[in-house]
């Protein structure tokens, strides 16, 4: 049986600042983003099963993705757990959607921290092949497994 990739596309909109950075980027500000996330699998062969031919429900994939990533990120600001305490109290005080990481809320750190959460996630017939993320128009990073072994 072929293995068979599959791609599906979502948007969010995130701010975020990039704590002791020496650009613009030190100060908050938001990003329209887009994610493609792509599985590897191979077709369901039971012809009793209701997925028969499928290597995963693209339903079943969004609504992982939307629940994993996308319903927390979305209109969040996502800073730094170290980001200055008077700041974050504030922001919390004022019921902002507010997502404290460990690491810098790069693109390239989201990408890595996307990759953990949906390894976990994904059922055990599939795997996570790539991810990209769109960060501006022109400007994305990936993440490839085939990178990681």
């Amino acid at each position: 049986m072929d293995y068979i990739r599959l791609t599906r596309q979502f948007s969010f909109e995130t701010a975020h600042a990039l704590l002791n950075y020496n650009g613009p980027c030190k100060n908050i500000h938001g990003h329209s983003y887009k994610l493609q996330v792509t599985i590897l699998g191979k077709p369901i062969t039971d012809t009793t099963d209701p997925k028969y031919g499928m290597v995963m429900d693209f339903g079943d994939l969004k609504k992982m993705v939307n629940e994993t990533i996308v319903a927390p990120l979305d209109h969040a600001l996502i800073l730094r757990e170290d980001t200055d305490p008077e700041l974050v109290a504030m922001l919390q005080q004022l019921n902002h959607k507010l997502v404290l990481t460990s690491y810098q809320p790069t693109c390239e750190n989201m990408l890595i921290e996307f990759r953990k959460k949906l390894q976990i996630s994904l059922p055990k017939s599939v795997q996570l092949h790539s991810l990209r993320l769109w960060e501006t128009e022109n400007s994305f990073a990936e993440w490839f497994a085939s990178d990681n072994v």
